[in-house]
């Protein structure tokens, strides 16, 4: 902890065509250590988000697998670093100390037409910078069109990544974010044959609000004297700026590290996002009329009713119009743009340490533009709707609580070409429910007391684009566990954890059912039919 990031250099494979890449994050611990977050970066560019098991004192193992093509453009640079951070504490009780392994994994799948790195080939990603415009060769052999790229190859990586990060990465280049007043980023100036941006945003909580989604008002703990700081409600939202407008904004996935909850609960299945936090994209094309005119433009992210601590960094994704003639400027212009519509209500009612408190908010959007390439002009239309709501029941003086969470997000992007028909259509619908209940029973004779915990939580999006199948995704975990207590220590325990995960679209179907009781895996069954998706069975940690 409060040490410098270790960085490499890193240049991809010689002689070495690929379509496909794949970052492993191979780590082991020896001894006890709780659980920790993790950071991958090349070029200052963030590509995995992760944290640690809680190891006990025999240590651990585990992988992590992402697919990292969409940080193609990177990927294909020669000696660049390659950094990584994971903040660690060593002292009498946490002894574990963490080996780690960092591999890139190159495939060759010509029919998936995503830019390869042979300085040989016509899809060859090197870029170089001329009177302030990015060119390379064109990103599909053959094609020279863009609403044909458009139409055929909706999903290519970008031409450039601008990493939004912190400093010199001295600490990781991560922000670290105390409150809500607090807004960082850095100023940026776009190449002027920019044609499309996406940001993609990575974000943490911790501290104080790494179970935000759990605080009572700061009425509540000042009227009950109580000692905890975490507090200011529970709604957060990750804002975007340029410059003083508000662009966009993300409600992220409640993501549950290992000790989270009920330690026992991830032992050895780990909660959803642990070890491959989500990133959250945010269309900025309709944005490029004021990003385009040649000035630096600042790009701040902030959370708003933060409290210590959350870490966030992001991407800047950029497609370009590599047909330009030097000098080249793409036109853009805004035709539909404003400040979000947004609205947030919030209730508390309690009488000592029993209550309830709820925050309900609703952020509405539409944004248009245009843009006019050498391949004529494209308009790019984008609205979303997001819905969040949290409710918090305390009961029984409080020993008993209920967590009730529900996000539910929907996006449109829409491609126009110049005669109004539709190019591309894009529609994605997310939803994330949380429900968490906590319930601890009085005092036995003995003075062992009996504590109660019980966790469902989901990841459910579906996406539909003009032309393709649509993908659905569900991801869902069902835990409980009890604990008998001692004055501070854990006479006995038990718990079981269920996880279902179904995929299907173009590329067939998935389905994967898993439980464990106590620690041990007692049920594992994957399936690649395209039938009714498996579900759980019957286990029990009693």
């Amino acid at each position: 902890m409060g040490l410098p990031p270790i960085s490499v250099a890193y240049s991809p494979p010689a002689n070495c065509s690929w379509t496909h890449v794949a970052l492993q994050f191979n780590a082991s611990a020896s001894g006890f250590q709780y659980n920790r977050i993790a950071a991958v970066w090349l070029d200052g560019a963030e590509l995995l988000r992760t944290s640690t098991p809680q190891s006990t004192g025999n240590g651990g193992f585990w992988t992590v697998t992402k697919d990292v093509t969409r940080y193609s453009s990177i990927l294909v640079k020669e000696n660049i670093s390659l950094t990584a951070m994971l903040e660690n504490v060593i002292n009498d009780i946490y002894t574990g100390v963490y080996h780690v392994n960092i591999s890139f994994l190159y495939y060759d799948a010509k029919n998936m037409n995503v830019p390869l790195s042979s300085s040989s080939s016509s899809t060859n990603r090197k870029l170089k910078l001329e009177n302030d415009v990015f060119v390379d060769n064109p990103i599909i052999t053959g094609v020279n069109n863009l609403t044909s790229e458009y139409d055929k190859d909706k999903e290519k990586p970008a031409d450039l990544i601008i990493p939004i990060i912190s400093g010199n990465g001295s600490e990781g280049f991560w922000f670290r974010i105390l409150n809500e007043s607090e807004l960082h980023g850095q100023r940026v100036i776009i190449p002027s044959n920019t044609y499309k941006a996406v940001i993609e945003i990575y974000v943490s909580s911790h501290a104080y609000d790494e179970f935000w989604y759990s605080n009572p008002p700061d009425s509540y703990i000042q009227n009950n004297s109580l000692t905890t700081r975490r507090g200011n409600g529970a709604y957060r939202e990750v804002l975007l700026n340029i410059d003083e407008n508000l662009v966009g904004s993300v409600v992220p996935f409640p993501v549950i590290f290992t000790g989270g909850i009920n330690p026992l609960y991830w032992d050895p299945i780990v909660s959803i996002g642990a070890f491959d936090l989500p990133s959250y994209d945010i269309d900025l094309t309709p944005f490029l009329g004021v990003l385009l005119d040649g000035q630096a433009h600042f790009l701040g992210l902030g959370v708003a009713d933060s409290i210590p601590f959350w870490l966030v960094d992001a991407n800047l994704h950029l497609w370009l119009d590599n047909n330009c003639a030097l000098p080249c400027q793409v036109l853009a212009k805004a035709l539909d743009s404003g400040t979000p519509k947004f609205k947030i209500e919030r209730s508390s009612s309690f009488v000592g340490l029993d209550g309830s408190f709820e925050v309900k908010m609703k952020r509405k959007s539409k944004f248009s533009s245009w843009v006019k390439t050498t391949q004529g002009s494209l308009t790019t239309k984008v609205s979303r709707e997001l819905k969040f709501k949290n409710k918090i029941k305390v009961y029984q003086n409080g020993t008993e609580k209920k967590i009730k969470q529900k996000v539910k997000e929907e996006i449109e992007v829409r491609v126009l070409s110049e005669s109004g028909s539709t190019i591309s259509k894009t529609k994605v619908k997310r939803k994330y429910p949380l429900t968490i209940t906590t319930k601890t029973l009085p005092s036995r004779e003995d003075g062992t007391r009996l504590m109660l915990s019980n966790l469902d939580h989901k990841w459910k999006e579906k996406k539909k684009s003009k032309g393709y199948s649509s993908i659905s995704l569900t991801n869902r975990q069902q835990c409980s566990a009890w604990m008998v207590v001692q004055d501070h220590n854990v006479l006995y325990d038990g718990a079981t954890t269920e996880q279902s995960y179904s995929y299907k679209g173009e590329a067939g179907c998935y389905s994967r059912v898993i439980s464990a009781v106590n620690g041990k895996l007692m049920n594992h069954i994957a399936d690649s039919l395209c039938a009714a998706p498996l579900t759980f069975g019957s286990v029990s940690a009693l």
